[in-house]
């Protein structure tokens, strides 16, 4: 293959993960946008809209959770490209059934389903795009996957404020299924093919547990994390009863506070992954980011209620702060050998995300007890302590050669 005809197989490969990370994102922000009024469209009485729409929020992450397992070893041992084809379609006839329901339950089950479908795109688009890419320049491609994706949720928020909650199901829905198309162009990784003609053996998800310096490189990066989740699933989900909390006259809409947040995480996955490639280190740029979320969170807590613009624009800069999830999934997957890399690189999100049920659980219980503010206040402080703690153990790869197998 000619080096044009390699660029250009690399630069599709980029433009249709990006894409699909797009749509990924998209989906799994609609329902925080959406979630009063789908829930209200469905017959929750306003009085149950909180507690109904945590419920719904778990239902999806736990999907994730287990869908991350599902496509991770999937994405090893059948490869990569059969996760891109396999979780679109899932996630995409998920969210239009979404749509058409009626009712609580049929509502969380198309949750739980479409969940376990979005749990693949990012982690399986990111390892073939790192595997196909050189050492040097492999963080340049996932910069432009996590900014572009992003990008998704502020399509949502706009799409989830224009329209009806079923056509914004049925919007991404159908993107999914026109992305489809793009992806019968892309091409399965040298590097995974390489290794399965090798009969290497792959996929075993239970090796990453099988010694503590195998479960703590695992982890790391997942605890890391846990702030960007924090932020999405607490302070912007349910802003608008933190919002009221806080004093704000005019409580601020979920929809417009992630729309905000994720222009900023936009310029923040810019920012990082650029400063990354520059200074050829990553856990600089994710320690200095984690910094700025703890300015930003106190800030929130203590000066949101001031007024509506200041508010969101608190939000937006919450999200710059938590523009370190390029750098951080880049990083993730280059933790582990060819054999595994599907598996951690697209379980270790989904690991991130399901904490949220926890997040939000742990924010539930507390909130009668302490109130909205100080529950918030307190799921915060616990995050950026594990965070921080985790970032001590994470290993620095940039640059860091990926064709290998890991002894499992």
């Amino acid at each position: 293959m000619t080096s044009n005809n390699l660029s250009g197989k690399i630069a599709l490969a980029v433009f249709v993960a990006a894409l699909g990370y797009f749509v990924d994102a998209y989906d799994i922000m609609l329902f925080s946008i959406i979630r009063t009024k789908s829930l209200l469209g469905i017959g929750v009485p306003q009085e149950s809209v909180f507690a109904v729409g945590i419920q719904m929020l778990n239902w999806q992450l736990v999907g994730m959770l287990l869908g991350g397992i599902f496509w991770g070893i999937l994405g090893d041992k059948r490869g990569r490209i059969s996760v891109l084809f396999g979780s679109i379609l899932l996630y995409s006839f998920g969210n239009i059934a979404n749509g058409l329901v009626h009712s609580v339950e049929a509502f969380q089950w198309m949750r739980f389903i479409t969940g376990v479908g979005l749990a693949g795109e990012l982690g399986a688009g990111i390892t073939l795009v790192s595997e196909i890419m050189t050492p040097a320049t492999r963080g340049w491609g996932t910069m432009v996957i996590a900014s572009v994706g992003v990008l998704g949720v502020v399509v949502a928020s706009l799409v989830g404020q224009a329209f009806s909650w079923q056509t914004s199901f049925f919007m991404g829905g159908g993107m999914g299924l026109v992305l489809l198309i793009l992806r019968l162009g892309v091409l399965e990784s040298g590097m995974y093919k390489a290794m399965v003609e090798k009969k290497t053996h792959r996929g075993n998800f239970l090796s990453l547990f099988t010694t503590w310096p195998k479960i703590k490189k695992y982890f790391s990066p997942v605890l890391v994390a846990l702030p960007v989740w924090y932020i999405v699933g607490i302070l912007m989900t349910f802003c608008p009863e933190i919002g009221k909390a806080l004093g704000l006259a005019t409580p601020p809409e979920a929809g417009q506070a992630i729309f905000y947040a994720y222009i900023g995480l936009t310029s923040g996955d810019m920012f990082s992954g650029s400063m990354s490639q520059l200074l050829h280190n990553r856990k600089k740029i994710i320690a200095s980011m984690l910094a700025m979320n703890c300015l930003f969170i106190g800030v929130y807590l203590l000066w949101g209620g001031i007024s509506l613009p200041i508010f969101y624009g608190i939000c937006m800069c919450l999200g710059f702060s938590a523009g370190f999830w390029a750098v951080l999934v880049v990083s993730c997957t280059e933790q582990f050998g060819t054999n595994i890399r599907a598996t951690v690189a697209i379980t270790a999100p989904n690991f991130v995300r399901g904490s949220a049920v926890i997040l939000t659980m742990a924010f539930k219980i507390l909130t009668p007890y302490v109130g909205t503010v100080a529950a918030a206040a307190w799921v915060g402080v616990g995050t950026m302590a594990l965070a921080f703690l985790a970032l001590r153990n994470l290993e620095e790869t940039f640059g860091k050669n990926l064709d290998y197998v890991e002894p499992l």
